[in-house]
């Protein structure tokens, strides 16, 4: 592995920890954690304080096609009404190493339509 790679790789980690250090999900508010790659998107919905995944999503598996934007869109509605079915109507929004911009802020507005609070 390149010395910039760890460099980078290091710096993404550091993002995401200071996100984390402030973002706890408990069970009256899960948190909501958020993962983008090049190709897919996903999303889970976490018991910081019992250490189990509530409701998760994601577009791999799926036949989703159109934008990432759009399948941020739709993964965020999906993990809303998974959510719901399992009693969630709050969470604390955790976006990892990721800027609240775009496909990210796409899922969040996604998941907001459908009624989920953070």
């Amino acid at each position: 592995m390149s010395k910039s790679l760890k460099l980078k790789l290091a710096a993404r980690a550091q993002r995401a920890g200071r996100v984390r250090s402030i973002v706890r999900g408990t069970e009256q508010r899960p948190r909501l954690s958020v993962n983008v790659s090049a190709r897919h998107i996903s999303a889970q919905v976490i018991d910081d304080t019992t250490h189990r995944t509530l409701a998760a999503a994601t577009t791999i598996g799926s036949k989703q096609t159109g934008t990432m934007t759009e399948k941020a869109a739709w993964v965020g509605g999906e993990i809303a009404k998974k959510a719901k079915a399992a009693k969630v109507k709050a969470v604390a929004f955790d976006r990892g190493s990721k800027l609240y911009h775009g496909r990210v802020k796409a899922l969040a507005d996604a998941a907001r339509e459908q009624g989920l609070e953070f």
